[in-house]
């Protein structure tokens, strides 16, 4: 067989939904930080989503936090009905030129860490930005219906094609 065809279909309804790894705990962020499990209780909801840390360019809220072994998940949506930036917020995202999460927070308890960085204890969640480059590698979009969706699907049958190339 010299070639391998393999059709796919992504049925999703574009509605603005995204989740995200707003902070992983295991690792540090690009200036040495941790944040520990428990750091984000009493986070207030719904939250702001803003783009690029701009206070005054909102696109959206995020109606869900919750803290897992690996970090802080949260799901909200894109306001793509109502707000004209947050369509264009929503395009970049689904063409992967925007990845990232970074959050905005007043540390309120922390410890600063051997060779740089705090390890922060706690601290008061104010908002959550869509990035494109954020300060923690491992905060990032993990879905917003159909775009990141395809982008791993595609991923996936790449390396599947490769090992069957393989054989």
């Amino acid at each position: 067989m010299d070639r391998l065809f393999i059709e796919t279909k992504i049925l999703a309804e574009d509605d603005g939904s995204i989740t995200g790894m707003a902070w992983p705990f295991k690792s540090a962020d690009r200036v040495g930080d941790m944040i520990e499990k428990g750091a984000f209780a009493g986070t207030s909801l719904p939250l702001p989503m803003l783009f690029g840390h701009d206070g005054n360019d909102p696109v959206g809220a995020w109606s869900e936090a919750k803290e897992t072994d690996e970090g802080l998940e949260l799901k909200g949506a894109l306001l793509i009905k109502d707000v004209v930036r947050a369509r264009e917020v929503n395009a970049l995202v689904k063409a992967g030129a925007v990845r990232g999460i970074s959050i905005g927070f007043i540390t309120r308890k922390a410890t600063k860490r051997a060779g740089g960085g705090r390890t922060i204890k706690e601290l008061e969640l104010i908002e959550a930005s869509l990035v494109a480059i954020p300060m923690h590698p491992g905060a990032r979009v993990t879905s917003a219906k159909s775009g990141i969706q395809a982008i791993r699907i595609a991923e996936a049958i790449n390396r599947a094609t490769a090992q069957f190339a393989k054989r």
